[in-house]
């Protein structure tokens, strides 16, 4: 075994770097191969791959001008001293603004900024006459508590401290500003506060590896490790971005050239059963079919007995159905045994993955009740759920169980027991 690890990485190169997608598709989805060269790691199906990638030298360039700054400043950051281009670009995230930035400028706000709060009420009556007092009056002036005849105009208060005191104040507006905006952005908003180059990096976020299913066995293509990666591209504010990730993948990292920080993420428990006569049923749309991509090609270097049934969809059958010609060739040689397909927009009504397997619902429980490994892959927010609330329904409804017994059967049994039903999701 290496010693490359995350703190450690291998600068990997590409050798391949293409889109999956048909022409009339609205996704951009690539496969993608690295050379693991003389690294020595390995990998075995159903493992991650690390990838550690650099900030956009664009946005780093905007940030950098939009706060006036050379990038030649020295700061300091998680991983030392370093100049301020090279933090922004190695050692911190800059495309989305961070929480704990935002909370950060409350001591600043106060202290650098102080709100005033301006009365203003209008006179409806003369207030002396003839150099006389005509009213004496004294009070809060707020809400009610003014002189009669008088009525309160308005408040005025630094909109810098309104913005921050309802991201701090309401979890919600938190996660919606974050969501859509980076720093040159924050800074559109809070920039009057005026920052040193420290201040400026204190309570971004460490710059985090992304973890990807591996898309291939290690026999398929020694020396290689292949995925299947969804590029992530969106706008706002008036402004196109991409993942951190994705956008470093697809769009600076040129073939047989660029260095790639990469490693390996072993899994202990997304595994093929041990039993190559043993049956799998793996549910994985969309990029969730990389880690049975890999399964399948496993599968059929062993020379498994075991039956093999994957559920994959997407949008269109012409512009996502990824690996085509490999899963056609496994069908006709026997690999691929049964495959069922979802295309969510070919027609009038949405077809998911799950609609097909409560469809085929008494075949699944035959294989589940004569020992099959189940697998999900992919979206665990909705796909997973109604994937996991079909298969309990599944086993209630053939396996002869009430709703309870079947939960049971399927959260205590089967993934906690048997371990033989397996998700990787994210």
């Amino acid at each position: 075994m290496s010693d490359w690890s995350a703190k450690n990485p291998y600068k990997s190169k590409l050798t391949e770097n293409y889109v999956l997608n048909g022409e009339s598709s609205r996704k951009e989805t690539r496969h993608i191969v690295f050379d693991l060269g003389d690294s020595g790691l390995e990998y075995k199906a159903g493992d991650a791959l690390g990838v550690i990638p650099c900030g956009p030298p664009e946005l780093v360039d905007s940030l950098l001008s939009v706060a006036n700054f050379s990038g030649d400043e020295l700061v300091e950051t998680h991983l030392g001293e370093t100049t301020l281009r090279e933090a922004m670009s190695s050692h911190l995230e800059i495309h989305r603004v961070s929480k704990k930035w935002i909370q950060n400028l409350g001591n600043r706000l106060a202290s650098d900024s102080v709100p005033v709060e301006v009365k203003i009420v209008q006179r409806t009556r003369v207030s002396t006459e003839n150099g006389s007092l005509v009213m004496d009056w004294t009070g809060s002036g707020e809400g009610d508590d003014l002189p009669d005849g008088y009525e309160e105009i308005g408040v005025a208060c630094d909109p810098m401290v309104a913005l921050w005191n309802e991201l701090t104040e309401n979890p919600d507006s938190m996660e919606d500003y974050m969501w859509s905006r980076d720093y040159i952005d924050a800074l559109g908003d809070f920039g009057n506060i005026g920052f040193t180059p420290q201040q400026l990096v204190d309570g971004m976020g460490r710059l985090k590896p992304r973890l990807y299913s591996i898309a291939s066995s290690p026999e398929h293509e020694p020396g290689t490790v292949h995925l299947t990666v969804g590029i992530v591209r969106y706008s706002h504010h008036n402004r196109d971005r991409t993942g951190l990730c994705t956008g470093f993948l697809s769009d600076r990292c040129s073939v047989g050239e660029t260095e790639i920080d990469v490693f390996m993420s072993p899994t202990r428990s997304f595994i093929l059963p041990e039993n190559g006569d043993t049956d799998c049923i793996m549910v994985g749309p969309g990029t969730g079919i990389a880690p049975f991509r890999a399964f399948l090609q496993q599968r059929d270097i062993n020379g498994d007995k075991g039956q093999n049934w994957l559920f994959f969809g997407d949008w269109t059958e012409e512009g996502e159905y990824y690996y085509r010609d490999e899963m056609d060739d496994w069908k006709a040689r026997g690999v691929l045994d049964r495959h069922d397909l979802a295309w969510s927009r070919a027609g009038n009504e949405k077809v998911y993955v799950q609609h097909l397997m409560a469809k085929h619902g008494e075949e699944i429980w035959n294989w589940i009740d004569g020992g099959a490994y189940f697998y999900v892959c992919g979206d665990k927010n909705y796909m997973a759920k109604d994937v996991h609330s079909t298969l309990i329904d599944i086993c209630s409804e053939y396996g002869g169980m009430s709703a309870e017994e079947a939960k049971e059967f399927v959260e205590t049994g089967m993934m906690k027991t048997e371990k033989r039903y397996l998700r990787d999701v994210y």
